[in-house]
């Protein structure tokens, strides 16, 4: 009878463990969900816009959207860091909208997204988002006193990870959340997230260190980054803090990608900027 009991735990530790090793090997197949088709050219997609090549720091080529404010009303350029899903095309409603607002746009897509070359992972997202930067503020002579970067729900963290080496002037941070293992440990209790996950995004960790105006945007009805998260980094933001809800939100609602109230808040964070 021990021998028996003993044999069956041995039995289901070992399919744990490989459970748990095949969680480990696949974890950024669960992160990542690119759409690797190539887009078409920018102008095709936005009136005047133009295509852009972000040159990262370890060679590789990324494509790219600049979109040119409609009108000089403000200024400011926004540079927006998607999240997990999709590419840059996704995006060109969010564009198209804070352009006819008076704002400049980079649009840009992850390696492995949007037919880029290489594999997303954190560091690399860094280095991606870096690239972003090092295009506006050096070919197109954006000072960081008129950026502001635009996170949504994954790109929070990624754009937390840029501030923390460049200030931007604002940072919009839609959907955030607090670290990525929280956000795992949500959808997968009975996995010890925290200690298996290599990509850690450590949103509000970062954001106690960066002294800018921060717009927190989320969506009541979030079923994938939960109301409470966002609110845990608005309230570990060291900057300037507003938190603007979208009632019966989800997280990937229309509302959530170019509505009324999301480019509203984008507009406040440039007056609040102003105002520093």
């Amino acid at each position: 009878m021990v021998r028996s009991t003993l044999l069956l735990l041995g039995i289901v530790a070992g399919i744990a463990a490989l459970l748990l090793a095949l969680l480990w090997l696949t974890q950024r197949r669960l992160i990542y969900l690119p759409d690797t088709s190539a887009v078409p050219p920018a102008a095709e997609v936005i009136a005047g816009a133009e295509d852009a090549t972000l040159t990262t720091a370890d060679g590789l080529d990324l494509g790219a959207w600049y979109v040119p404010a409609a009108n000089d009303e403000r200024e400011i350029t926004v540079l927006v860091a998607n999240g997990n899903g999709g590419n840059r095309a996704g995006r060109a409603p969010l564009a198209r909208a804070l352009s006819d607002r008076g704002f400049a746009v980079l649009l840009f897509d992850y390696r492995g997204y949007g037919g880029n070359p290489g594999h997303p992972d954190e560091e690399g997202l860094g280095l991606d988002a870096k690239a972003a930067y090092e295009y506006l503020t050096t070919e197109r002579g954006v000072r960081a006193e008129r950026l502001v970067y635009f996170g949504e729900s994954l790109g929070c963290g990624v754009i937390a990870g840029l501030a923390a080496e460049h200030r931007p002037a604002g940072m919009l941070l839609r959907s955030p959340f607090p670290k990525l293992s929280a956000v795992a440990q949500r959808h997968y209790p009975f996995v010890p997230a925290g200690l298996l996950l290599r990509d850690r995004f450590p949103v509000a960790q970062r954001l106690g260190d960066i002294d800018v105006p921060i717009t927190v945007v989320y969506g009541t009805e979030d079923g994938i980054v939960p109301p409470e998260m966002s609110l845990e980094v608005a309230d570990a933001a060291r900057g300037p803090i507003t938190v603007h809800a979208i009632e019966g939100a989800g997280h990937n609602d229309a509302t959530m990608f170019d509505g009324a109230e999301l480019i509203d808040a984008v507009i406040e964070l440039s007056e609040r900027m102003h105002d520093r």
